[in-house]
């Protein structure tokens, strides 16, 4: 094919939908190049499309040295990294891929909900170190207890489906979903207040996208409002959540424990956070599984070839098709 586009790839972006852009267009494939801004900066210019996950900050003055860019096509549910006004001013599609690894992640929750109510990871260590501390490590069953689920979308709805079949109790707060939402009634919960789901749940999962209103939502004061013995659990993102305010709570007992997979920092660095045998943490993994991921690179795959070949994407932030800007010559 003669002068055929060009598309980067500025992180860890593999799978059959990458291999069939490939064989179609000039793909430049860099996972780290999310790290060396002035390269990047100085490569965008000449590439119609973007593909990237959550490290690549794709912000105004990035944009702006973009003048061939179409698309962005971002690997994942949320798009906080990117600057979805700028890229709009631009007329840059935002593509996604917002539910394929939706099931994972809800999957993941459970994992975590089940490893603290059982203390799975300090029993683990304990027999492995040749103790037999059967005392210690009794739990807690789910059945009849409550989970409160903070943001009702397509991860916490599928949540909440999950928890009725261990028979839990279920309230949620969504501040865009009404008594009468789809997600509402066929999931069973009861939609309340913030407060009202702060201070019922034996269980709290997080599934808020990042915003200035949520951005460290969860903070002393909230957490203050749950049960003494209420576990927290985020697989959404980690700005909501204090950080520092969570290890106070955590450490006065004023909580009985939390699982983060995502972070305020990623990667986190120190925290004191990694001292506390109370606290469960992964490496941002909740939707890394290899189902979800083929299905989320096929999906964003699928949506970057559109737009290159004229066509409309499907699974888009802010419109389908690009919008011509002044000195476009496409």
């Amino acid at each position: 094919m003669a002068n055929p586009k060009k598309i980067l790839i500025s992180e860890d972006v593999t799978g059959t939908g990458i291999d069939r852009l490939k064989a179609k267009y000039q793909v430049h494939c860099d996972p780290d190049l999310w790290k060396k801004v002035p390269e990047l900066e100085g490569m965008i210019p000449g590439f119609e499309a973007l593909i990237v996950r959550n490290q690549t900050k794709v912000n105004a003055g990035l944009l702006a040295k973009a003048k061939a860019l179409r698309v962005i096509g971002r690997a994942g549910a949320g798009y906080d990294n990117i600057d979805v006004p700028a890229a709009t001013k631009e007329g840059v599609v935002v593509a996604f891929s917002p539910e394929e690894n939706a099931v994972s992640v809800a999957e993941h929750v459970f994992a975590l909900l089940l490893a603290l109510a059982r203390k799975i990871p300090g029993a683990d260590k304990s027999t492995k170190g040749g103790g037999w501390e059967r005392k210690k490590y009794h739990g807690s069953e789910l059945l009849g207890k409550t989970l409160g689920i903070l943001g009702l979308g397509k991860i916490g709805f599928r949540v909440a489906l999950r928890a009725k079949a261990f028979g839990m109790r279920i309230v949620a707060h969504d501040a865009y979903l009404s008594p009468t939402s789809l997600h509402v009634t066929e999931s069973g919960v009861l939609l309340t207040s913030f407060d009202r789901v702060l201070a019922e749940a034996d269980f709290l999962t997080i599934h808020l996208p990042l915003t200035p209103e949520t951005r460290g939502i969860l903070n002393e004061e909230a957490l203050r409002k749950m049960k003494k013995n209420a576990f927290l659990i985020n697989t959404s993102r980690g700005e909501v959540l204090a950080e520092a305010d969570l290890t106070k709570v955590l450490k006065e007992g004023a909580i009985g424990g939390a699982a983060l997979d995502v972070r305020e920092k990623e990667p986190p660095g120190d925290s004191p956070l990694h001292g506390l045998d109370n606290v469960i943490l992964t490496p941002h993994t909740a939707g890394l599984t290899y189902e979800a991921q083929e299905k989320v690179v096929e999906a964003v795959a699928e949506d970057v070839d559109r737009v290159l070949s004229g066509q409309a994407a499907l699974r888009y932030v802010n419109f389908g098709v690009p919008k011509k800007r002044a000195g476009d010559d496409w």
